[in-house]
């Protein structure tokens, strides 16, 4: 079940991340296919996965406020 849950985060997160010139709700999607990817690895034992998911879902997060700030 894990597992399924990683494949899925993942293709989302992969997704999301290829249509990101579309707009900034791609942004702000990849940034939570991050953070469901870091949920994974956490999940799954795989702890400095996790992490590092998590510190690409900020960078995401920061850059989607930078798309749509002022």
């Amino acid at each position: 079940m894990i597992t399924a849950f990683g494949v899925v985060a993942l293709t989302f997160m992969m997704t999301m991340y290829a249509l990101e010139q579309r707009g900034s709700a791609y942004i702000a999607a990849f940034a939570a296919g991050c953070a469901l990817s870091s949920s994974y690895g956490f999940l799954s034992g795989a702890w400095p996965f996790g992490i590092v998911e998590a510190i690409w879902s900020l960078i995401a997060l920061r850059r989607y406020r930078h798309a749509t700030g002022p």
